[in-house]
């Protein structure tokens, strides 16, 4: 897995390397030269070209500062905008700022906006090195106006770790942020530049090597990666049977809903579950039996509405003692018995489930009532389904969604995953998963029970609750940029599960 730092992990990481021997001013120069270097290939070379280079104070406008010396001497005509006076900049920062008179042609300008317009116009590339990863709030003054007249010009930004404007752990945007072309970023990603809004502004992110030692690298976030989900995928035995390779019980449906449970059974089957079992009201089996030819059925006592009654939680708890995992909630309605059955079914299952929908619903301002529990859960909330979870409001939770999701693992004991276009994903123990694979074809009904599906067959099959949500979240939104690919706005969640097979195939050739 690929890890990914928090603003304070990576100024951890800076002050650890320094004490091992490696100087501020050693790193500071391998960071400028890496930024020069991607901004030459982004311009298309050296000659001819024209460089403009944006830089507020500290370590982030100190890199900037090497840059600018690194890109004139390739041979770029650089000019150097300093919305700090250079005077007040302290060491590092400093003393590279007295290094530009080294390299004869270097213009260095006060920040003036008409004047920063004027360069752009004829600059082939720029360079953003106005806040770093610490950078918290709202850009205010010139600085909120360097950033306007960056984002205003047609020149491609190369940014310094992160665009300035961004939160680095969070990924907010209060206000003005720089939206670059290409991010090149220290030793690790930051937080801000995976999470949603801030990675639309970071464009490609590249990652580069400046000198940090691996062992001092400690992070508590990571990306999931190819290689991580092919290792995690089990193999079938070539002498197995279908109980051998799991058996998922899926609870789900109700006389007004009866897609869930076809979606959820045909997801768990495309990432290898031997055996599905759908337990749905008696009324309603027949409209979902009519979709599907491979899962067995468990008829189960009904309310006058068509939902399951709560006397069904003796025969779905019976039945879960020969199966492998529970998959439950979608479409299951909040009627009043029908809430009853999944409090009771969810405190009392014998194996791991995966928990989605309107059985999140059953537990609304309650959700601390999910810490009581017989075994091991991955909950799967959207925004609206965690706000009646645990009461965060929409605002609130955008404002800080590691935090919250953190939390969230942590009150309930089990595996919080938070859907979105990435993903978050926490366990108890506070380890963070963002998952960069999605489509906007996902935003469309039902593709939410293709991926608890997919949860519960790779639970079935004994693949760990962290490791059944961090998998299924990479090929879910794979198999999404699949059919989308394929076809385009007009992929249902249907098409998302045909393609689930192609999503495997894909990581296990990687």
């Amino acid at each position: 897995m690929k890890p990914v730092l928090t603003p304070e992990e990576a100024a951890a990481l800076d002050r650890d390397t320094q004490a091992g021997g490696i100087a501020a001013e050693v790193l500071m120069e391998r960071a400028g030269r890496a930024v020069a270097r991607a901004a030459r290939e982004l311009a298309g070379g050296s000659y001819g070209r024209r460089s403009v280079v944006v830089c507020g104070k500290g370590n982030n406008g100190g890199d900037g500062l090497v840059a600018a010396r690194h890109l004139a001497r390739a041979g770029v005509r650089t000019t150097v905008v300093v919305l700090e006076d250079p005077d007040e900049l302290r060491d590092p920062a400093a003393s590279n700022a007295r290094r530009l008179a080294e390299v004869p042609g270097i213009r260095v300008r006060t920040f003036d906006e008409h004047a920063l317009g004027r360069e752009l116009v004829r600059a082939d590339i720029a360079v953003d090195a106005i806040f770093g990863t610490g950078f918290r709030g709202m850009p205010e003054d010139d600085w909120a106006t360097a950033i306007t007249t960056l984002n205003e010009a047609d020149t491609p930004v190369v940014a310094v770790d992160i665009p300035s404007g961004v939160d680095g752990a969070t990924g907010v945007v209060e206000g003005e942020a720089v939206r670059a072309d290409l991010t090149v970023a220290f030793g690790a990603p930051k937080l801000g530049t995976v999470l949603m809004p801030g990675a639309e502004h970071a464009g490609i992110l590249r990652v580069v090597d400046i000198g940090f030692p691996d062992d001092l690298l400690r992070a508590r976030a990571w990306l999931t990666e190819p290689d991580d989900v092919a290792a995690w995928l089990p193999q079938r035995d070539i002498d197995t049977h279908k109980r051998a390779s799991g058996v998922l019980v899926v609870v789900a449906g109700s006389r007004a809903m009866t897609g869930a449970a076809r979606l959820i059974a045909m997801a768990a089957g495309r990432v290898g579950a031997g055996l599905v079992v759908v337990a749905a009201p008696g009324g309603c089996l027949s409209q979902i039996q009519a979709g599907l030819t491979e899962p067995t059925f468990l008829p189960l006592p009904e309310t006058a509405n068509g939902t399951v009654a709560a006397e069904a939680a003796a025969p779905v708890l019976e039945r879960l003692e020969a199966a492998d995992a529970l998959a439950i909630g979608p479409g299951l309605t909040t009627d009043q018995e029908t809430v009853a059955f999944v409090r009771d079914v969810v405190r009392r299952s014998p194996v791991p489930l995966v928990l989605d929908a309107d059985g999140l619903n059953a537990f609304t301002a309650d959700g601390a009532a999910l810490g009581d529990r017989a075994s091991e859960a991955v909950l799967t909330p959207h925004v609206g389904e965690f706000g009646r979870l645990t009461g965060v409001k929409a605002r609130d939770l955008d404002a800080d969604r590691p935090a919250h999701v953190r939390a969230l693992a942590n009150q309930t004991g089990g595996v919080a995953l938070l859907k979105g276009s990435r993903t978050v994903i926490a366990n108890p123990d506070g380890r963070l998963f963002v998952n960069m694979t999605g489509s906007p074809v996902l935003a469309t009904a039902g593709t939410g029970d293709v991926l608890t599906g997919m949860i519960g067959g790779f639970l079935a099959r004994g693949v760990a609750p962290t490791e059944s949500a961090v998998a299924a979240a990479y090929l879910h939104g794979l198999a999404g940029v699949f059919a989308g690919r394929d076809l385009g706005e007009g992929a249902v969640a249907g098409d998302v599960v045909d393609r689930v097979p192609e999503a495997v195939a894909h990581v296990e050739a990687e």
